[in-house]
């Protein structure tokens, strides 16, 4: 089901810049029991990357009702909020004035093992590489060709996401994931100044560490600190946290710092 401009349509103009241009900003929901989770972390997001867009954003009420009535009814299910710059004609140069474009649709939830939280999940390093651009950085922007491409380098198998290396070789994030190594007792995640999406999960675990007195710090880091952690784990706002029990040919384990966050997520309502 698909909600354009609040109302039910299947069809897009084709002169849309989300098109054309991949200009725009997309977010992706988690529903359960009705609800949408995390859902002013998300708006709040959405207005940001907004604001560095220089996007007029959609009114964050007309958002959540829009939002919340996809969300109705459903036990669990995924919501796809993309917010575009609208119509324009041939060109780079925005359209004045601009009128933005909201679509929302509706997903089945995935079905992943139970495992994947309990055991985690085997992760391969990717060779297709982000390139840098810090204008962008941060941002949840529609240009993904990046990540089309590098989770096209396997199809089944024994991988469950693929890490992310910059154009300099620093790690960045999973392919729909952020990424955290647990390190003599603290948590280090990518610095994602020159490339990357701020994730909101990724946000909300940094959140809950503070609140456990774990420390956490962005920095760069390589793969040989990310092969040399003691625990590692990915996260996004539909997986919540999987640990990772594989990098490449190096086995990992679930650590005592990586159960207690996946319990803090639980009591937080994140829970698998």
């Amino acid at each position: 089901m698909w909600l354009i401009d609040g109302r039910r349509a299947t069809r897009l103009p084709v002169t849309d810049r989300g098109l054309h241009y991949g200009d725009g900003l997309f977010e992706t929901l988690a529903v359960v029991e009705g609800r949408v989770r995390l859902l002013p972390l998300h708006l709040a997001r959405l207005a940001e990357g907004c604001r560095r867009l220089h996007l007029p954003p959609p009114p964050a009420d007309l958002l959540a009702g829009e939002l919340e009535r996809l969300a109705r009814r459903q036990a669990r299910a995924v919501l796809k909020l993309i917010v575009s710059r609208g119509d324009g004609q041939r060109g780079y140069a925005p359209p004045q004035p601009t009128h933005t474009r909201r679509m929302l649709g509706r997903f089945a939830w995935p079905s992943w093992p139970r495992s994947h939280y309990t055991r985690g999940v085997a992760v391969r390093v990717c060779e297709t590489r982000l390139g840098l651009n810090p204008a962008l950085a941060g941002v949840k922007h529609l240009n993904r060709l990046e990540q089309v491409m590098a989770r096209s380098e396997w199809r089944g198998g024994p991988w469950q996401e693929g890490i992310m290396l910059d154009s300099e070789g620093r790690v960045v994030c999973g392919t729909m994931s952020n990424v955290f190594a647990v390190r003599q007792g603290r948590l280090e995640t990518p610095a994602l100044t020159r490339c990357g999406v701020a994730g909101v999960m990724r946000g909300l675990v940094r959140r809950e560490a503070a609140r456990l007195g774990l420390e956490c710090i962005e920095r760069d880091l390589d793969l040989d600190t990310l092969a040399g952690a003691d625990e590692l784990f990915l996260t996004n706002a539909l997986i919540g946290l999987w640990p990772v029990r594989r990098l490449g040919a190096r086995d990992m384990s679930r650590g005592p710092l990586t159960r207690a966050l996946q319990g803090a997520l639980a009591d937080a309502g994140v829970g698998a």
